[in-house]
């Protein structure tokens, strides 16, 4: 059965490229129905279209993060989205949106969850002196980085390694396990 998915994005969409690179490819038994953006110069609003994916930017006032919740849930309903997909939504989302898709939402997060949850986990890793670490896709909670682990995957920190060069062999992997997380919401 084919999911059928929304996605929230802030910014350049890479994990929804590698997403809609697999459905394209047949690999992934999903559609993408709903990409959303807070933002009105996302490039992923621009990849979206032009694999022919409904993109549109909602307005995103911080005094009311419930207006753009609001707006964002009603299009996902009106778009039919099974599943709520964050690629790399720089949001945290309130009670309203969570509870509203309880159990429907999937984020990805750049640490070995439950280890350096929040804001610039390689950097936390890379503090803590740890010598793996990695991402995780789980479904969102109330919680923030709590909610049910669906994959992860490891990555090994070199003592050499930087934000940035640890930042870019989970990016890697990030693209390879979120597809997997999608694909076992079909099964």
């Amino acid at each position: 059965m084919t999911v059928r998915l929304g996605v929230l994005a802030s910014g350049r969409g890479s994990n929804f490229q590698a997403i809609q690179r697999e459905i394209e490819a047949g690999t992934l038994d999903a559609r993408i129905h709903l990409l959303l953006s807070d933002r009105q110069q996302a490039p992923a609003l621009a990849i979206a279209r032009e694999h022919g994916i409904d993109a549109r930017a909602l307005p995103y006032d911080k005094t009311d993060r419930e207006a753009f919740e609001r707006a964002a849930g009603d299009a996902l309903d009106a778009a039919g989205c099974q599943w709520i997909v964050l690629a790399g939504f720089m949001r945290i989302l309130t009670p309203y949106f969570i509870d509203r898709f309880a159990g429907r939402i999937l984020n990805i997060h750049p640490s070995l969850l439950p280890a350096f949850k929040g804001l610039h986990p390689q950097r936390q890793a890379l503090e803590a002196g740890v010598k793996f670490s990695g991402c995780t896709v789980h479904l969102v909670t109330q919680d923030l980085d709590a909610g049910p682990i669906l994959t992860q995957a490891v990555v090994p920190v070199h003592p050499d390694d930087t934000e940035a060069t640890l930042s870019a062999r989970i990016l890697a992997e990030e693209h390879r396990i979120y597809p997997e997380a999608i694909r076992l919401l079909g099964s």
